[in-house]
């Protein structure tokens, strides 16, 4: 049972969270407490508010301090530990606070004082961040229904409800699809051709399963090892892709490609119903508002002015990226013929065959990376870097706070005078028993100054990296060193506001499209040669990565860049035309219209039985609705702010120095507070030009 609510560790408001223990029994009668409080604020704050910044705007922010000690982790554990009985709680709890929230957002008296200072002479006396943040709090009660009345204003609650229900069983659809496949493999002849990597965590996942309810691997199984198997695939990533790039049977490659195709398209995990009531709930309630389709609504929270300029940018940059991507295609053909397939070319074949293209042309495999990057070398590399550019130093401070998990780690970054600016946590293993996949950034506590005294940012960063196995610690793939770097400029972004306002410092605030900026500028330092060979260390000689190894990952850089472009901008537009141009009540189906568009954008036709938007959380789980472009969108910022660093000479360590600290002060200190276009213009002197992107892809 729960311990009385003074030992609650979600009702905590001051100092770290108590992750270790936090769990599942204690969030119901948590979030009771802090929506009745939360209720009993918003009735104190329309009673006693005066139109000042200390009047409202203060006492606002503060009201969203219980809720992020609570909720915040409450969503936090759903993605990194999640369980049924945490679920359950969640799911009990979720319908109450959309309904605290659009209590609060669509208070009159509130709305009114907002408009009040928009309009009075307090506007005179906010700073710009602090004008950004009261036409954004007017913005949201408009966009939460503050102005609807009546059956409107039911419906629009009703349908509100409805979505973030929906929301979470999408994801938890999604999860639970991926957690119940697997393929076992039990004849050794089976991993001819896998790297080393791939052995050690297949056999480790099927140790693993063991223990695990539902799994094909019996309890009593004798234990596998990295020679011998058996072999435990998953649909997790870290899983998933070495299997299609190195699994010679075509047979299993293509169970596998279905299967994570098709994930929660069929049976109790089906996602499909869900996404056609959500686009249809979407409309519905855009339309309350006066908005005619939802992509309408997502673009005026936006960077991009409309419709139009972010179809502009698809244009711009999928011209350019085809004739590339009808190359790739030949070249795969010629090769699998070559290598002696006699089928045609499949889409379980193309990472397979795209991976055997990879290593003629650049000589190099996954495995003969890998011992480079222990994860404890490339986190100090990526603290070195970040030291050197933006001036912090970052500390290991493991045991300084409560963790969720044996492997989560935590440190501080500490500005040039010592002082602490900023911690956070790193969650960097793959746990497809609990945990979701992909990689993300999430704001942990907000930067703010509450009565006077400084509250410091905390952000989470979540990977799923290849684990350590045995007593060798984690040697990451190439490509787990660029997420790293990635999540990690989320991160810099949320740890180096110089914001004291809550809703505008760090990620807070920022447009959606703006907000990748910071993490993919991050990645270009994998590609710069004394940053990446610095923080490299093979496992057992402790040699640095080799020149030609080097110059092979740069020269791979731009390998199928035309068909990794249009893929991309397949996905944002199939995005868009959902939220734009789809017709709920019509004969197409969702899949139909990804279709078209994928017949427009891919030069190879899209698997028949493709149901990808069954797993696709992003657009239908996640923040991303009408707005999945924003990856490239800010691909073409982040590659036209690098631009600059190769104009001052990546070499000349004086120019790399004071670029970062003007990066630092622009793009990473200013947060949702000054409107990105601005920042923008700040750092780099004009307006982006997709051009930069263009160029560093090699398809000019």
């Amino acid at each position: 049972m729960c311990a009385d609510l003074s030992d609650n560790p979600f009702l905590a408001t001051e100092g770290l969270p108590p992750f270790d223990r936090m769990e599942a029994e204690h969030v119901v009668p948590a979030m009771e407490q802090v929506l009745a409080d939360s209720a009993t604020a918003i009735v104190q704050i329309e009673s006693s508010l005066t139109p000042t910044w200390e009047g409202l705007l203060q006492p606002l922010d503060e009201l969203g301090i219980p809720h992020e000690y609570s909720w915040g982790c409450i969503s936090h554990l759903m993605g990194v530990k999640n369980s049924p009985a945490l679920r359950t709680a969640h799911e009990e709890m979720q319908p109450k606070l959309v309904e605290i929230g659009l209590r609060i957002s669509q208070s009159k008296p509130v709305y009114e004082g907002l408009k009040a200072i928009r309009d009075g002479a307090e506007w005179e006396r906010l700073d710009e961040a602090q004008r950004r943040i009261v036409e954004q709090n007017i913005r949201g009660a408009e966009h939460a229904g503050v102005g609807l009345e009546g059956a409107d204003k039911e419906r629009f609650l009703e349908i509100s409800r409805e979505l973030s229900q929906i929301g979470t069983q999408f994801s938890n659809n999604v999860l639970d699809a991926r957690k119940a496949f697997e393929l076992v493999l039990t004849d050794k002849t089976a991993a001819t051709g896998w790297p080393q990597s791939l052995r050690h965590v297949a056999a480790q996942s099927y140790n693993e399963a063991r223990t695990v309810e539902d799994s094909a691997v019996v309890a009593d199984a004798t234990e596998a090892t990295a020679v011998d198997g058996p072999w435990r695939i998953t649909l997790d990533y870290p899983s998933y892709l070495p299997f299609m790039q190195h699994h010679r049977g075509r047979s299993e490659r293509e169970q596998l490609y279905r299967a994570q195709t098709t994930l929660a398209s069929s049976g109790k995990h089906d996602n499909t119903d869900l996404i056609t009531q959500t686009l249809r709930l979407r409309k519905e309630r855009v339309a309350l508002l006066g908005y005619d389709t939802y992509a309408d609504f997502s673009l005026s929270n936006k960077m991009a002015p409309d419709v139009a300029a972010v179809d502009q940018m698809f244009s711009e940059l999928s011209g350019p990226s085809r004739a590339h991507a009808e190359q790739d295609l030949q070249d795969l053909r010629q090769l699998a013929r070559d290598g002696g397939q006699q089928e045609a070319l499949a889409h379980w074949d193309l990472p397979f065959w795209s991976e055997r293209l990879r290593e003629q042309r650049f000589d190099y495999t996954d495995d003969e990376l890998r011992p480079y990057f222990p994860m404890p070398r490339v986190l100090d590399g990526l603290f070195g870097v970040t030291q050197r550019l933006f001036d912090v130093t970052v500390e290991s401070a493991d045991g300084a706070a409560p963790v969720w998990h044996k492997d989560v780690r935590y440190f501080k970054v500490k500005d040039a005078d010592g002082r602490q600016v900023a911690s956070f946590y790193l969650d960097p293993y793959s746990r497809p028993q609990d945990k979701r996949g992909g990689a993300w950034m999430n704001e942990c506590l907000t930067r703010r100054r509450v009565s006077g005294k400084l509250s410091l940012p905390v952000v989470h960063l979540v990977c799923n990296g290849t684990p350590p196995v045995g007593d060798t610690p984690s040697l990451m793939s190439f490509s787990e060193v660029e997420t790293l770097f990635h999540e990690f400029g989320h991160g810099l972004q949320g740890m180096l506001s110089t914001v004291d306002y809550g809703e505008a410092s760090g990620i807070n605030g920022v447009e959606w499209d703006a907000v990748e900026l910071a993490s993919q500028f991050m990645e270009n330092w994998c590609y710069h040669k004394p940053t990446l060979t610095g923080m490299t260390k093979h496992v057992e000689t402790g040699a640095p990565l080799p020149d030609d190894l080097f110059d092979k990952i740069s020269a791979a850089r731009t390998f199928f860049a035309g068909t990794q472009m249009l893929r991309q901008l397949e996905f944002g537009k199939t995005d868009m035309t959902l939220h734009h141009a789809y017709d709920t009540t019509g004969s197409d189906t969702v899949f139909d219209v990804h279709r078209r568009v994928a017949d427009e954008m891919s030069v190879f036709p899209l698997f028949a039985d493709d149901r990808r938007l069954c797993s696709f959380t992003h657009i239908f789980a996640g923040g991303y609705a009408a707005g999945y472009y924003s990856y490239k969108w800010a691909e073409v910022l982040s590659a036209d702010a690098w631009g600059a660093f190769e104009e001052a000479g990546l070499d000349n360590e004086e120019a790399l120095q004071a670029l970062g600290r003007r990066f630092r002060d622009t793009v990473l200190a200013l947060g949702g507070g000054r409107h990105p276009m601005d920042v923008f213009r700040d750092f780099r002197g004009r307006e982006p030009d997709t051009q930069a992107l263009l160029r560093h892809s090699g398809l000019l």
